[in-house]
């Protein structure tokens, strides 16, 4: 069994990597940490090229990323073309629209969009990959299957690839080690993240370690199916409100498992 690459998925930091200078102070920061390879998303707007070159001084790997539907849809050869600069071969979907998720229908129509861009990338050589929340795993109102079912069920394997998220599997009030070998071949990176119920019975995201979430099951079940990067993820709720507080937090637990 292989160990996983851990990794920081810089939405955590999306404030801290909107123009070039944040992007390499940031990425200082992390790789004094010990931090090598990253996911991109919720970056600035700035060039591929600058972002190449700050990964570079850095001597930071991209392993994937998040962009938006619709600019897959509607530039997907420009998004290509940064990829191949940032030298990342797996382009990441964070959510479907709202419009996609109603109906067994609609996932079908979702499904049918995402294979067209899959088609495109794999002829790149390179990977659509989708990331889950919780409503994937509740059942849809026109069927007995929930949403989660259908992209695992009636996608191709080699076009649609999964960012399985642990903590939203789990609040999804599924298992995230059975979701993982249900994904077993289709998953590059898999998305550690924690949570708790705090005393108002509110979902808050907590740093990893510290919540419900069994992260030691799923660092051994993403060995055993050799999956091979875990990113840390934290949407909000940071320790004292420090995202980077929060990361150096986890990233202490994510070595403690690699020890």
């Amino acid at each position: 069994m292989k160990t996983p690459v851990m990794g920081i998925q810089l939405y955590t930091l999306r404030d801290f990597i909107q123009n070039k200078e944040d992007f390499d102070a940031t990425l200082s920061r992390l790789q004094k940490m010990g931090v090598d390879t990253v996911q991109i998303s919720a970056i600035g707007d700035f060039p591929a090229a600058d972002q190449k070159e700050v990964l570079d001084k850095h001597h930071i790997k991209v392993c994937v990323t998040h962009k938006g539907l619709d600019r897959m849809e509607n530039d997907l050869e420009g998004l290509i073309a940064e990829h191949k600069v940032i030298d990342c071969d797996a382009l990441g979907l964070g959510s479907a629209p709202g419009e996609y998720r109603e109906t067994a229908e609609k996932v079908r129509q979702f499904i049918k969009k995402t294979a067209d861009i899959g088609k495109v990338l794999k002829k790149h050589g390179m990977t659509f990959n989708y990331h889950n929340h919780d409503f994937e795993f509740h059942k849809l109102p026109d069927s007995d299957k929930t949403m989660m079912d259908l992209l695992l069920e009636e996608t191709d394997p080699e076009l649609f690839h999964f960012i399985p998220d642990v903590a939203w599997i789990h609040y999804g009030g599924s298992d995230p080690v059975e979701v993982l070998h249900k994904m077993k071949g289709r998953v590059k990176v898999i998305h550690f993240k924690d949570y708790i119920i705090d005393e108002n019975g509110e979902r808050k995201f907590v740093s990893l370690g510290k919540g419900k979430v069994d992260l030691k099951a799923c660092f051994e079940a993403a060995k055993e199916l050799e999956m091979p990067y875990i990113m840390y993820e934290q949407d909000c709720d940071w320790v004292d409100g420090d995202a980077f507080k929060a990361t150096e937090e986890s990233w202490a637990f994510m070595q403690s498992l690699v020890k």
